[in-house]
Parts: C-alpha cells; sequence; structure tokens
C-alpha cells in the first residue's frame, strides 16, 4: 500500500497513480488517495483471492482519506484505454463494498475486451494492473462543477493550443464514454474563468515536465479545480510530425530527440476526400485518414463482413465490448462523442481514420438513417477522419502531409544519416533512426 505521491516505479503502482504523483510534485491539487500495487493483483489472478492482510492495509490507508465517498480505478503499467472496470462513488465504511470493488478490478484484467486489447497492442499478459483509490470529487455537485479532458495540443493535427471536451454539471465517465454531447473546451474559458486560467496552467506545467504534449483528465467541483490523470499525448501520424518539430524548434528537445520520436509510419501521406461526394453525415474529425468500406452496425457484424472485404463501424458511440468490431475495422463512425470518448481514443491508438459525433446519425440494428436517408447494413460508405464528413459511396482521395515540418524533419534526418532527398521519406528517417541508435 503506497500514498500518493509515490516515488515507485509506473511498473508497481501503474500509469495513472504515477501521473498522479507527478501532478501532485507539479504542485497541482489532486484527490487524496492511495494505491494498491500490481503485485496484489497477480497474487489475485495467481490464488483467486485477495492477498492476505490487504484488507487491514486499506482499512488504515483510508483513516487517512477525508470522510465521503471514494472512487476505484484501475491502472495499469501500460495505458488500456476503457479496458478495464472503474467503480465510483463507495460508502468507505463499510470496507466490503470496497473490496468487492478491488476485487473486480483486479477481475477485470482478464475480461475478453482486456486480453484482445493486449493482444492486439502487444502487451503482457502477466502484468496486472494496479488500483488507486481516491476521495470522489463530483462535477455534478452544483451549477459551478464540471469535468473534461484535455490535450496540450491538437491530437489530430499538432497544433499548439489546447483542445479536448467538457461537460458542465457531469461526472467524467460521462465525458469518456461518448454517450452524451461533450461541448469543446474552449467553452470552459467563458463559463468558468479560473478554472480555465488553472487549466491552462497546469497545461503548461505539464508539457514542460514531459517535454512533450500531453493529456490531462479533469473535474471541477463548485469552482475547484482537481487533476485525475495526466499522460505523454502519444500522438502519431501528422500530429507525431508536427509535435516533434515544434518542440525541436522551441528548443524544448534536441534535433536527435526529435527524430527518435516519430516512427517512419508517422511519414505515411494522410488521405483526404477530394473528389466530389454524396455526404450524408458531418461529424469531428477524430483519426486522420480516409477509409471506404461497407456499413456494419455492431462489433459482431464487423467482424463477420471483414473476411469478405473492408468495413465501417457505425455505432452510437462505442464501448470497451466493441473492440473486436474496432480492430476489425477499416474505419470508425460515432452519433456521440467528442475527440476524447472512448471511439476516438481507441481509434488514434489503432491507426483508425475516425469520425465522432455525427450529428443526425440514427443507428440501429441492421441500418442507419442519415441526412434522411436510411442506408442498409452492408451499403458502401467513406469517410474522412480529418474533415468529418461520411459520404456514400467511393469518392476521390489525395494523399497529403504536414509539409513544412516534415521537410524540415527529413532534413535533419539527412544531416545525421549523410542521406540524400530524393528518397523516399521513410527510408531517409528510418536511416537517420539507425545513426542515432548506435
Amino acid at each position: 500500500m503506497r500514498p500518493l505521491p509515490s516515488g515507485e516505479p509506473v511498473e508497481v503502482i501503474g500509469g495513472k497513480a504515477h501521473g498522479l504523483g507527478v501532478l501532485m510534485r507539479l504542485g497541482l491539487a489532486v484527490p487524496a488517495g492511495f494505491v494498491i500495487g500490481a503485485h496484489a493483483c497477480r497474487a489475485y489472478l495467481r490464488d483467486g483471492r485477495l492477498p492476505g492482510g490487504l484488507a487491514a492495509e486499506v482499512s488504515a490507508a483510508l483513516a487517512g482519506l477525508p470522510d465521503g465517498e471514494v472512487a476505484v480505478r484501475s491502472g495499469a503499467g501500460v495505458s488500456m484505454p476503457g479496458m478495464m472496470t472503474t467503480v465510483l462513488g463507495l460508502p468507505a465504511d463499510p470496507i466490503g463494498p470496497l473490496l468487492d470493488a478491488v476485487t473486480e478490478v483486479f477481475a477485470s484484467w482478464h475480461t475478453p475486451r482486456a486480453r484482445t486489447y493486449r493482444e492486439l497492442n502487444g502487451v503482457p499478459h502477466d502484468l496486472g494492473t494496479a488500483v488507486t483509490i481516491q476521495a470522489m470529487v463530483y462535477g455534478d455537485r452544483d451549477p459551478r462543477s464540471g469535468t473534461g479532458v484535455a490535450f496540450t495540443r491538437d491530437p489530430t493535427t499538432g497544433a499548439p493550443a489546447p483542445f479536448g471536451d467538457v461537460l458542465f454539471g457531469r461526472r467524467g465517465d460521462a465525458v469518456v464514454s461518448g454517450r452524451e454531447a461533450t461541448v469543446p473546451l474552449g467553452e470552459l474559458a467563458g463559463r468558468e474563468p479560473a478554472v480555465w486560467a488553472g487549466l491552462t496552467h497546469a497545461m503548461a506545467r505539464v508539457e514542460a515536465h514531459y517535454r512533450d504534449a500531453c493529456y490531462l483528465e479533469f473535474t471541477y467541483e463548485s469552482g475547484d479545480l482537481w487533476f485525475l490523470q495526466v499522460r505523454p499525448g502519444r500522438f502519431t501520424g501528422a500530429a507525431a510530425v508536427v509535435v516533434a518539430a515544434d518542440l525541436a524548434d522551441e528548443g524544448v528537445i534536441g534535433r536527435a530527440e526529435a527524430l527518435l520520436r516519430v516512427a517512419p509510419e508517422d511519414l505515411r501521406r494522410v488521405a483526404r476526400v477530394t473528389g466530389p461526394a454524396d455526404v450524408v453525415a458531418r461529424g469531428l474529425g477524430a483519426c486522420p485518414g480516409v477509409a471506404t468500406g461497407r456499413v456494419a452496425t455492431s462489433a459482431e457484424a464487423a467482424v463477420r463482413m471483414a473476411a469478405a472485404g473492408p468495413v465501417v463501424l457505425v455505432r452510437p458511440e462505442t464501448s470497451p465490448l466493441d473492440l473486436r468490431g474496432i480492430a476489425a475495422a477499416a474505419g470508425i463512425v460515432t452519433a456521440r462523442g467528442g475527440p476524447a470518448s472512448h471511439a476516438a481514443v481507441v481509434a488514434r491508438a489503432m491507426g483508425r481514420p475516425a469520425v465522432v459525433g455525427a450529428a443526425g446519425l440514427v443507428v440501429s440494428p441492421g441500418s442507419v438513417r442519415a441526412g434522411g436517408r436510411t442506408i442498409p447494413e452492408g451499403a458502401l460508405v467513406t469517410l474522412d477522419g480529418t474533415s468529418g464528413e461520411v459520404a456514400l459511396g467511393e469518392p476521390a482521395v489525395t494523399a497529403e502531409l504536414a509539409d513544412a515540418h516534415v521537410h524540415r524533419l527529413l532534413g535533419w534526418a539527412d544531416d545525421v544519416s549523410g542521406g540524400v532527398p530524393d528518397r523516399p521519406e521513410a527510408e531517409r528517417l528510418r536511416a537517420a533512426h539507425v545513426v542515432l541508435r548506435q
């Protein structure tokens, strides 16, 4: 049992608690709490019961928290967004239900969705998860409460401006689930200027600490701002190129580090719809690229139909239960949710073009209604994960890159490797990686 902040390695206390420790050391407000290390999860998975003595340790740690409800959250050493259980709003006395919640979180390590995510992302099955237990803060307390997620830079383009979602008078699970329509993060500035000032201050602090774009989860209760999670943004594609080049230009990181932060795959040219298109829905571009495929309205249908060709998974919103369908699909469209919803986060992690929050889109078993038309399952559609448009059929596309940033980055790569500009872009970057890693 370890109080927050803890200096233990991320493999022991998990990414969530490790980030909370960073926030506290930076002087940012974090709800009081403590951590049950991942070793306890591994013992539970091995023996089928909580380790002896854990109940007494939890009881002693609870005595150091304010009276009231607590939140029980998973936190593996490797980020697994939405794949494991979270239990909010538990009475800490009596301790029985709290220990049941810890057991539920540990057991969720081996749910099919969590196993599938680990298999798709090369995460070892024997890591286990830590559990963070914290005093609750309430985004639904009163009219001056709310919750949101924030990126220090745009995760789609890499642009250096605050980006994210906020909900007023709601708890954090409503934002990440995509069940409710969020509003752009910037609307917080006019509604709660003091909270906005605290948030932008925190964004600057964490980006300076990590020397990278960052992701933050926050709740404000009656005007008081609290932080619940932080991690590096882990951008991909054009956003990774832009952020790495900008940080090097700003002197935050060196050119060598900037080159190593960009994978050769990030230099792929991002497709955009450019030809005439029969657009039936518009939402928010959540992950760049174009995907064309047959409409599938459930994860099961996506897996089944993908054997015969590309599919586009269309859902009201996605949840961890849709993971197999997301993995099988060429692209994702949701009727609800914002750029930090489950669909958007998982699509970016898996490199799937995605459109979220498509207003007016109604998804039913076997069909979709959009733009006043009914689109049957199996119909061919194309989504543009940059513009947020969904069109019938297969319009013409072209590919493009954030050219100014790419040329600058590749110039640095050629300086390192002695390469020549007429080689393919990915080869030029790969050659620089070889030299830098020697």
